[in-house]
């Protein structure tokens, strides 16, 4: 997240309470996602809508979407179930919670079955039992003579040194300077510890308020201890929306689709966009693939072929179709273009009439199955792609949808008007649920089931087809009315066929239909 400090408040920097809970958060504050690839990742967003927080289809499955400042106030609930329990100050508690990544019961366990120095040791923290509850110690060594009052990072004598529980004294412009790289340039945040070498007492917050006081510093720090609380937070995860500062609280961690306030839905397994049919897992495969290997496979299928003999792959750099393999445990001679043996060509290689020959079509056949897999994977490829265009391109669509709506008003009201936008939409569903099929039936095991996925496929494909024609090319203002009733009834078929085809792999879900192959490179599917 790029945060601007000025959006965080550091009201009370001596105080152990709530000063987090006067933050103010704009939008334009949050931005903390891992990127996807573009290529095959990227979202069009329709218009805002309201979010829902459930749906019906969702059974007990509720989220809630929350700004800043309600995530900042859910830290603070959290911190006071644990500390009407333990009756540690507020500071402490929040260091300990993220220790155990805000996990409470498992805090709870670790605390009641150890001693408490061994406790607040693993918390990397001093026991606030056995000393004094102060934040930060001010004045010198305590020694006496020359060297008490000497920073211990400048080595500079110092009238203002400071020191957390752990007693290594530095002087005040070194804790600023210390805390400033540990937030800007290491993104530190619960994880900063004292800067004396091999001390692991880490600052809380209260005592970085007080070592910062630095605007700027403290609106970074309280940036990214926010970040903390929601990365760790198994019920908690950011839109990855750009721009958008708002996460998303669940009440079980599925992954289910979430629809945030600005409008755009996500997985929340994986924070990718929703991706039914295709499982979380699956679509992680499936783009490390295609970041590895799309390009690569394109041009080895346009600019190689394989030996005959050995297999392996050749790129033809010159314009004689004799051709050597290189291997040097083969080194057979063939012809580029029929790929037979090169010796009955003789010196008419130009005009090759030897495709009929028994050896060059054993050869041909051979490559054939050697590059059956990289045709199989480049069929779904680019198929996927092919969607993702077009939903692309269809965006376009809801600009004009919306300027014909808007200059049909003056002879229609917006009820009259409004399936087209409603029509738009079910265009860009069904485009999603398309794209991500093809991640599904890529890695599908041939069987019975795999066939009927198919089929459906094929079925919401020219349903959605035809819906994209009709709203692209046949809706004119005059024609409105009598194109009305078509459009609404290519929409309607385009819900129930893309129902159809993700209840069936619901069911062969729950049902255990589904065969898949990790590796469809290496397993050859069943049935081939």
């Amino acid at each position: 997240m790029n945060a601007d400090p000025s959006d965080y408040s550091d009201e009370d920097h001596g105080d152990a309470d709530r000063s987090m809970h006067s933050c103010n958060s704009s939008p334009s504050s949050y931005s903390m996602h891992t990127d996807s690839d573009e290529d095959t990742c990227t979202e069009i967003l329709l218009p805002e809508r309201e979010a829902k927080p459930n749906s019906a289809d969702q059974d007990d499955f509720k989220y809630e979407v929350l700004s800043v400042t309600q995530i900042v106030q859910h830290q603070w609930q959290i911190i006071d179930e644990v500390n009407s329990v333990l009756s540690l100050p507020p500071q402490i508690t929040r260091c300990i919670l993220n220790q155990y990544k805000w996990n409470k019961e498992r805090l709870f366990e670790e605390y009641f079955d150890s001693s408490p120095e061994e406790f607040f040791q693993r918390a990397h923290l001093v026991n606030p039992f056995t000393k004094s509850p102060a934040h930060v110690s001010f004045g010198g060594n305590g020694v006496g003579g020359q060297e008490e009052d000497i920073c211990g990072i400048c080595l500079c004598p110092s009238d203002d040194l400071r020191s957390l529980g752990c007693g290594h004294k530095f002087c005040s412009e070194c804790w600023k300077l210390y805390l400033a790289q540990k937030t800007f340039g290491e993104g530190l945040g619960h994880s900063i510890a004292c800067p004396a070498e091999g001390c692991e007492i880490v600052v809380d917050y209260v005592s970085f308020l007080i070592l910062a006081d630095d605007r700027e510093v403290i609106g970074r720090y309280q940036q990214l201890i926010t970040n903390t609380f929601v990365e760790c937070n198994a019920l908690l995860r950011w839109c990855p929306a750009p721009s958008c500062c708002r996460a998303i609280q669940v009440n079980n961690p599925e992954a289910r689709a979430v629809r945030c306030k600005c409008g755009h839905q996500f997985c929340f397994g994986c924070g990718e966009n929703w991706h039914e049919p295709a499982s979380c897992s699956l679509l992680r495969q499936w783009l490390k693939k295609c970041r590895e290997d799309s390009e690569t496979s394109n041009w080895i299928a346009q600019n190689t072929k394989e030996c005959p003999k050995c297999n392996v792959t050749i790129e033809k750099d010159g314009g004689c179709n004799h051709m050597v393999c290189k291997n040097p445990n083969c080194r057979y001679d063939f012809c580029w273009v029929c790929l037979g043996s090169w010796e009955p060509h003789g010196s008419s290689w130009y005009s090759c009439n030897r495709f009929n020959e028994e050896e060059a079509k054993k050869a041909r056949l051979a490559q054939q199955q050697y590059r059956s897999t990289m045709a199989r994977y480049l069929h779904y490829y680019n198929r996927y792609m092919n969607h993702m265009q077009s939903r692309r391109l269809e965006h376009n669509i809801y600009a004009k949808v919306q300027a014909k709506m808007k200059a049909m008003r003056e002879t229609m009201t917006w009820f009259e008007v409004q399936f087209l936008e409603e029509a738009v939409e079910v265009l860009c569903q069904c485009r999603v649920t398309l794209m991500y099929s093809y991640v599904f039936a890529y890695y599908l095991r041939n069987n019975n089931q795999k066939i009927i996925f198919e089929d459906n496929q094929r079925d919401l494909e020219s349903a959605t087809e035809k819906i994209s024609e009709c709203l692209e090319r046949e809706i004119t203002a005059p024609n409105l009315q009598s194109i009305r009733l078509k459009v609404l009834d290519l929409s309607h078929y385009c819900e129930r066929r893309r129902s159809v085809l993700l209840c069936h792999v619901r069911e062969g879900n729950e049902k255990d239909w589904w065969e898949f192959t990790d590796d469809p490179a290496c397993t050859q599917p069943a049935g081939l």
